[in-house]
């Protein structure tokens, strides 16, 4: 009898799972139906899935998430905690979705700063005009053995723009960045391809990058605004493969 019990434990779990099936796509179905219809925002809604909140449903447009029930008739804009576990799951779900592969970043509209023997990896986003960047490089002057790639990104106005610009043509962008960020040395005003600048916007815009300095570390750890030096060492040996 055990055999014949057990097979058909087996037949109800896979019926179950049949039944759940259709009910989970008509409920996705009519989340994207209604969000749709009310709100225009949601003509395109990227994904739909469950929450741990039973009747909660996470909605996705690009990396935005909103919440709603399983008929998309209420929406709620704001972040899901997990008061149990001390969890917020909202910031755990973008973190996962704005992640970004080191290996992957688009290194050639970025230039590169090696001290040392550079086996330490990071990579920053910066605003030539931003003065958080700048306190950020002056204290990066006392970190050794490191490879920085340095992604110019210009979202401070039209005067950022222009300097970003400088830099970027200059002959040796490397110094050119250092004597201005470091030392207030303006670099002359060269002309050159600086399509770059607008790939770098397109590529924070696409992550979510909305502040300067941003820094990036080789295990995906991504840090928002100026860190100090013990701060930063600390986060590289713990990034290094």
């Amino acid at each position: 009898m055990k055999p014949i019990s057990r097979a058909a434990a087996v037949v109800a779990f896979f019926c179950a799972t049949a039944a759940l099936a259709p009910a989970a796509a008509q409920e996705d179905a009519a989340i994207r139906k209604n969000l749709a219809a009310h709100v225009p925002q949601f003509q395109k809604i990227d994904e739909v899935r469950k929450t741990p909140m039973p009747g909660l449903y996470e909605v996705r447009t690009g990396t935005d998430l909103y919440y709603t029930d399983a008929n998309g008739s209420f929406l709620i804009e704001g972040r899901l905690f997990d008061v149990q576990r001390k969890r917020d799951l909202t910031k755990e779900r973008q973190d996962k979705l704005l992640a970004i592969d080191f290996d992957a970043l688009p290194l050639k509209d970025a230039f590169v700063i090696v001290r040392g023997n550079g086996k330490r990896k990071l990579a920053v986003f910066e605003d030539p005009n931003c003065s958080y960047c700048k306190r950020f490089e002056r204290d990066l002057q006392k970190v050794g053995d490191i490879t920085i790639y340095l992604f110019l990104y210009p979202i401070l106005g039209a005067d950022s723009v222009q300097k970003s610009r400088n830099l970027w043509c200059a002959p040796d962008k490397a110094k050119a960045w250092q004597d201005w960020m470091v030392k207030d040395h303006a670099s002359p005003a060269p002309d050159c391809d600086a399509a770059a600048l607008a790939r770098n916007v397109a590529f924070g815009k696409k992550y979510k990058i909305t502040g300067t300095p941003t820094l990036l570390l080789h295990d995906g750890t991504r840090v928002p605004g100026a860190i100090g030096v013990p701060q930063l060492e600390s986060l590289l040996a713990k990034a290094q493969p």
